[in-house]
């Protein structure tokens, strides 16, 4: 049984003391980065130039989020990063798992052959401008599936759910086929399921992926119906950038640099922006992430 901090001796004390001291400092150190940019975005552009905000505002203010948002295809572009986020997790952890359990299965003659071709896509691309041209001739250039399609099955996820579902019970899968079910029901009714810690930490992955994405795109999408948040923002930060500020001409007149906007107010509102709806489905896949990502990253 475990011993009360009065009753344990001189040494287990001091350990836990010293690892509390420890675990605090890890924690200031991780939290301060986020803390910090968060109190920038809260504070006066141009108060912000003249430094030492550390954990709040000096000079608190909305008008660094109002500027981003003033616009009104912000809202739209929001809607489509939502969608592709969506609709590309979901699609891509279902294509993934499917071809992963595929490649899993020993009587399958040719998963040794197509396992390696999915590995030199690791290293190996075809560059942008061939990419590009392959984009083209199959139609999905300004075309919202250019952001689902060509990210359907990453190489990565691939072999980290393969490796998962190989160490499943192989008498599982035979009991079934014992009691007359094909491949796929099997796959459905037994295998997803017992995936799930795997495929949670897989969909996390691939939803931050798809949530940052901007640069498909400014490469494949020219439409502003099929623009997406991060590249709304993208841009607004390379606007914001080209601000020319003279902090000494704001020295001792309030009045000159209140309610405005900076590259770095805006920068860290922006941050701050696209950090929050993943901040806000993490805590759900917390308890399969480091299960599903040991287990699945294992291979024996």
């Amino acid at each position: 049984m475990f011993k009360s901090f009065r009753e344990q001796s001189l040494s287990y004390k001091i350990f836990d003391i010293c690892n509390a001291f420890f675990m605090l400092l890890i924690l200031m150190v991780t939290l301060y980065p986020f803390v910090n940019t968060l109190a920038v975005s809260l504070n006066d552009g141009m108060d912000t130039i003249r430094g030492g905000i550390y954990f709040w505002p000096r000079v608190f203010t909305w008008g660094n989020y109002t500027s981003i948002f003033s616009d009104g295809k912000i809202y739209h572009a929001f809607f489509v990063s939502v969608g592709r986020t969506v609709l590309g997790t979901l699609l891509s952890v279902f294509c993934t798992a499917m071809l992963a359990y595929t490649l899993s299965r020993k009587e399958y003659v040719f998963r040794k052959q197509i396992t390696f071709i999915y590995i030199l896509t690791m290293y190996f691309s075809g560059g942008l401008i061939p990419s590009y041209f392959l984009m083209r001739s199959l139609n999905l250039i300004n075309n919202f599936w250019v952001y689902i399609i060509p990210g359907l099955v990453g190489a990565f996820n691939l072999i980290v759910i393969r490796t998962y579902i190989q160490g499943l019970p192989e008498s599982l899968v035979e009991s079934a086929k014992i009691d007359g079910c094909g491949d796929f029901r099997i796959f459905m009714s037994i295998i997803l399921p017992l995936c799930t810690p795997v495929l949670a930490t897989i969909a996390l992955f691939i939803a931050v992926g798809q949530w940052n994405a901007w640069f498909d795109t400014f490469i494949y999408c020219s439409k502003q119906s099929l623009s997406t948040m991060q590249y709304e923002l993208m841009k607004l930060l390379a606007s914001a950038t080209q601000l020319n500020v003279d902090p000494q001409k704001m020295i001792g007149n309030k009045d000159n640099y209140k309610n405005s906007i900076t590259p770095a107010s805006v920068r860290a509102a922006i941050t701050i922006a696209t950090t929050i709806p993943i901040v806000i489905v993490y805590p759900f896949l917390q308890r399969y992430f480091i299960t599903g990502l040991t287990i699945g990253g294992v291979k024996e």
